[in-house]
């Protein structure tokens, strides 16, 4: 296993990883916005889109963003979003040591803190997380979206 940023030609790559993240998702734009909204990631960094590799496949990821903060000493904090491992890769140990690598980065950077939220409910994957580093008693959390 190799982990390592994905490269910015490898879009088609994450973004057939991307099927196994959710059952089913919202239908991507057109091609020129999602190469655009690529393109802007891949330029700004405090996105970071890490990949974890078996020989030249992606089998699992996840995005870390480093934000700044005027609190705690202005030292930033991370959020980490959409971690995936493809179906046929699960329970052999590329997520884990793909966050372990996203975490590195976070605290490289200065950190002082990173967060991670999932919409599973599923104890297996809560338990997945806490194994990763990540407490889920630690905080509480609100979700908010637009009104339908």
């Amino acid at each position: 296993m190799n982990i390592r940023l994905i490269h910015p030609n490898e879009l088609n790559e994450l973004l057939a990883l991307y099927e196994h993240l959710h059952k089913s998702d919202e239908p991507l734009p057109e091609s020129s916005v999602v190469q655009a909204v690529w393109q802007e990631l891949m330029a700004n960094p405090r996105y970071r889109y890490f990949g974890s590799y078996v020989g030249n496949t992606l089998v699992a990821s996840c995005t870390i963003t480093v934000i700044p903060n005027l609190t705690r000493g202005c030292k930033p904090y991370g959020v980490i979003e959409n971690v995936v491992t493809h179906t046929s890769h699960r329970n052999k140990g590329y997520g884990k040591a793909l966050l372990a690598h996203a975490l590195s980065h976070a605290w490289s950077t200065g950190c002082y803190k990173v967060m991670l939220l999932t919409g599973r409910k599923d104890e297996a994957t809560l338990q997945f997380y806490e194994s990763a580093g990540f407490d889920r008693h630690a905080k509480q959390a609100f979700h908010a979206k637009p009104a339908a």
